[in-house]
């Protein structure tokens, strides 16, 4: 137990030198920073009404507005959809600690106009406890829990990742049509996967991969999600 919150210390130790190294601001406002940002592209990507200055704030920018310990209620994003603009997204950023029931209690006396939201998105930085899950799911809409970890890089802007395009209903059956074949006979895609959770994929939605580069040629698959 003695060696390890030794090593405890030495990584956190490690990890303030070297945060320290290449930023002078606190290490949660970075966080937040790159979190929100990830967030306002992937919202953006799903077809969000989302400004591109607000997507190219820098950190500077950022630490001048929120400060160093930036007010979670001052990051929530709210945002309604371009081509449905009855469909609307909001998103919360929750606290370090671990969130309990009382939390999403709290969360759901203060949405307000709740029959007008058609998706919810929690940011959360800790484990989220069973009876807060039950709570969760008693909301009337989609709520989706990310961890603020999974949004400091943006995975679907990495080089060596393949493009995914997201098929309409329309292009979906066309593409079946064309091949003459089940959507149940495409490449499988989960719904917890990376991707499938970014674009907020539905069972039955299908994307369209392109993998292309120096040492590959181009090549598309189709991939269904279940």
């Amino acid at each position: 137990m003695q060696n390890e919150a030794m090593d405890a210390d030495v990584e956190h130790n490690f990890g303030n030198c070297l945060s320290s190294l290449l930023d002078d601001g606190s290490l949660e406002s970075h966080r937040y920073y790159l979190a929100r940002r990830t967030m306002l592209e992937m919202l953006k990507d799903r077809g969000f009404a989302v400004p591109g200055v607000e997507i190219e704030v820098s950190l500077d920018e950022f630490r001048n507005k929120h400060g160093q310990m930036p007010d979670l209620d001052a990051l929530r994003i709210s945002s309604l959809h371009k081509d449905d603009p009855s469909i609307k997204v909001l998103v919360i950023f929750c606290g370090p600690s671990i969130v309990k029931v009382n939390v999403i209690r709290a969360i759901a006396t203060q949405i307000v106009n709740k029959d007008s939201l058609s998706r919810l998105i929690l940011v959360v930085q800790n484990k989220i406890t069973n009876q807060a899950l039950k709570a969760v799911d008693l909301f009337s809409f989609k709520v989706e829990i990310f961890q603020i970890t999974d949004l400091l890089v943006n995975i679907t802007r990495h080089e060596l990742k393949p493009k995914h395009q997201v098929l309409t209903d329309a292009e979906k059956e066309n593409l079946l049509k064309k091949y003459s074949i089940d959507e149940k006979q495409l490449p499988r895609m989960s719904q917890k996967d990376a991707i499938a959770r970014y674009y907020g994929l539905e069972k039955g939605q299908v994307v369209k991969v392109t993998y292309s580069g120096e040492l590959t040629q181009l090549h598309v698959t189709y991939r269904c999600v279940w």
